[in-house]
């Protein structure tokens, strides 16, 4: 046994010892970095990294606004320089920090105001070249453009890139979105605006032929005009034409590359006009080619403050370019790629995937759900001052609502209007907050109506009319005997008028006149063309009457009912009439002709009134062989109207013009000679119906008058 033991001791030793001998042997794969210098020049200040061997590509950083910071990181890289951070308070750069772990080295640039920043690999060493962000609107007055490095060009890339397609679309809020398909995401673009036009350039990028064209997309209503790509040498450039006041946003997701342009409203209160698409968070850039998303969001929570779990589903890489935008529209972004979701709780952020997210919320409502079905049962009373308890009782108990659990129960006393539930103790609370909200007096409304009719009738008669009439001694001859003659002259010859209806007569003797006019007719005046001494005579009537009158009537009925409910009122008479019955007898029947006002007002959240209005005038017309005719005026419609405003919901228009004309045959009928035979009425009526509302939402000040 101790044999066995020495024996495995010493395999074991001998195998530490090769180990260690090969680790003395294998060179470290890992590079290094060895030191940092600044130097200012003008206005640029220039930093310089050293390494222990060149760098195959440009590392990845980001930036943000407040605090400013630039920040990059160096793949499998160690810190060799022995210094964790420096302050330098040299132009704008104050200190740098340098973190390294996990084969991984940050570099976090301190500064005082925000900058631009250029990478330059020369040799073994790396040249940050930082300039001041010079924020110039040209819409403002503005003659410096500011340039934007969107993403620099990958030095390393080979194969010469391509753009396979620019589309055009219009977002729900008006905003302009110009979608660039690139062949690589490596590629890099510059973005400059100079006055009221956007240039992107896309460096060393070949446009082919069929997009080399001018989109107008004016008909789409949003700030862009047009787009226009060429071939500019060996880039591709795109010119954006926009109109009045808009703010733009960039961003790049692998090989896609995004511009979009929204409208701006002005704001008298604000000096910088512009919404950031309603985005709050600080503002930051991101440059990252090909990094794992995990690490992303990292970064996020880092700079941001805020607590991320991110859930271990989560995976994948994204290449991300974003310039000066809000980090919680670039958190908003990168889940929109990957398909996350997010649920935030006071200051703790869970990703995760959206199936996933979703899942779990539904074995959540699942186990609540289980557990309100095990839950005791308490009974609660509830005291109605408004509501009904029966019609509260019904709605609970309805298998289509949701208030009540399976094993709820609901009860009225109807004398004291008390609603007893017996339920679990969250949906009792659900229910005493639907009381406070429903059991509460309901408005009234006043609406009174006006109903005008008004009428306008004319007449006019002018003619002439021959009466013939015969006399021999005392014995009176004539077709209509007058009531009261008139004697004249020595002679007891007397005139009976023809026509009765004319209500006048005249008598012609010893060459005296006498007229006779009647009051409710007009008047006319005859002449006899016989002397009395012949047996019969003439006498020509010259009639003349004009009538013209105007009348109104007005009925005002008004009505009181509370909201939503139906109210009626009605004057008016009913009218006998006989019926005939199955037997063969008559019985007596009644016809209403009323005044009647129906409605139902509902009173909107924002103060009008809706009104379902049903408005009758009826009126006794003519007798007819079955009774008395009803003339009828009926307005039913549906109306919205402001609080005391008033509204015409109807009007009825009638004229009757006519036109008669009484003439003796053949003679009526001669030219000039006809006007002696023949007499013309004219009748001009016109009838006018107009129905005014008035509704008015009633509340302790207020006293109908």
């Amino acid at each position: 046994m101790n044999h066995f033991k020495h024996c495995l001791f010493g395999v074991v030793g001998l195998f530490l010892t090769l180990s260690l001998l090969n680790a003395q042997e294998r060179p470290d794969s890992r590079n290094s970095f060895e030191s940092l210098s600044v130097a200012q020049r003008g206005g640029v200040l220039n930093v310089r990294m050293t390494f222990k061997e060149p760098l195959a590509l440009p590392p990845q950083g980001f930036s943000i606004a407040k605090p400013a910071r630039i920040a990059f990181d160096f793949e499998n890289m160690v810190n060799a320089w022995g210094k964790s951070g420096q302050i330098y308070n040299q132009g704008d750069l104050r200190s740098v920090n340098i973190v390294d772990t996990n084969g991984r080295v940050r570099l976090v640039l301190n500064l005082n105001r925000a900058m631009n920043y250029e990478t330059q690999i020369e040799g073994n060493s790396l040249l940050f070249v930082l300039s001041p962000s010079v924020e110039s609107d040209s819409r403002k007055g503005g003659v410096t453009p500011k340039v934007e490095h969107f993403a620099p060009a990958d030095r390393a890339s080979v194969n010469p890139s391509s753009i396979r397609d620019i589309a055009f679309r219009r977002g729900k809020d008006a905003e302009g979105r110009i979608t660039v398909d690139l062949s690589s995401p490596n590629t890099g673009i510059d973005l400059r605006q100079e006055g009221t036009t956007l240039i992107i350039d896309f460096i060393k990028v070949t446009l082919p032929e069929n997009l080399r064209k001018r989109l107008d997309v004016t008909d789409f209503a949003t700030p862009v005009l047009n787009v226009n790509t060429v071939q500019h040498g060996v880039n591709a450039r795109m010119t954006i034409a926009l109109r009045g006041l808009w703010e733009h946003n960039a961003y790049q997701a692998n090989n896609q590359f995004v511009i979009e342009v929204k409208p701006v409203v002005e704001d008298p209160n604000k000096l910088v006009q512009g919404t950031r698409g309603g985005y709050q968070g600080e503002k930051l850039s991101l440059n990252f080619q090909n990094v794992e998303v995990r690490r992303l969001l990292q970064v996020i929570g880092e700079f941001t403050g805020m607590n991320i779990v991110v859930s271990d589903s989560v995976g994948g890489a994204i290449t991300l370019v974003l310039k000066d935008v809000a980090w919680d529209q670039a958190l908003d972004i990168i889940m929109k790629q990957k398909g996350l979701d997010m649920r935030k709780n006071g200051n703790v952020i869970l990703i995760a995937p959206r199936e996933e997210i979703n899942t779990k919320e539904k074995l959540e409502f699942e186990a609540k759900a289980q557990l309100n079905d095990l839950a005791p049962l308490h009974t609660e009373s509830f005291q109605l001052n408004y509501v009904k308890g029966e019609d509260l009782r019904r709605i609970l108990i309805d298998p289509r609502q949701t208030m009540l659990s399976k094993r709820g129960r609901a009860l009225v006393d109807q004398r004291s209007n008390i609603l007893f539930v017996t339920d679990v103790p969250e949906r009792l609370e659900n229910i005493r907050e639907m009381l406070l909200k429903i059991d509460i007096p309901v408005r009234q409304v006043m609406i009174e109506a006006r109903i005008v009719e008004a009428g306008d009738s004319f007449t006019r008669n002018l003619g002439t009319r021959l009466r013939w009439g015969a006399t021999k001694g005392d014995i009176k001859t004539g077709p209509i005997e007058p009531e009261s003659p008139i004697p004249t002259g020595s002679d007891s010859s007397v005139v009976w008028p023809i026509n009765q209806a004319y209500g006048a007569g005249f008598a012609q003797g010893g060459g005296t006149t006498m007229p006779k006019f009647s009051p409710t007719e007009g008047g006319f005046f005859g002449l006899t063309l016989l002397n009395s001494k012949f047996s019969r005579y003439i006498t020509a009537e010259i009639s003349a009457m004009e009538t013209d009158g105007r009348g109104k009537i007005i009925s005002s009925p008004r009505v009181m009912t509370a909201n939503q409910s139906e109210a009626v009122i009605e004057q008016g008479v009913e009218i006998p009439y006989q019926s005939a019955t199955s037997s063969g007898a008559t019985s007596v029947s009644f016809k209403k002709a009323n005044l009647s006002l129906k409605v139902k007002p509902q009173i909107t959240p924002d103060g009008k009134i809706t009104m379902t209005l049903d408005i009758n005038k009826d009126s006794p017309g003519a007798n007819v062989a079955g009774g008395v005719a009803i003339d009828t005026k009926h307005v039913k419609t549906e109306v919205l109207v402001e609080n005391g405003g008033t509204v015409v919901i109807g009007g009825i228009f009638t004229q009757n013009v006519r036109q008669d004309t009484n003439k003796v045959p053949f003679f009526g009928d001669l030219p000039y000679l006809g006007w002696l035979f023949k007499d013309r009425t004219w009748r001009d009526t016109k009838e006018e119906l107009l129905v005014f509302v008035t509704p008015r939402v009633v509340v302790e000040s207020l006293a109908i008058r």
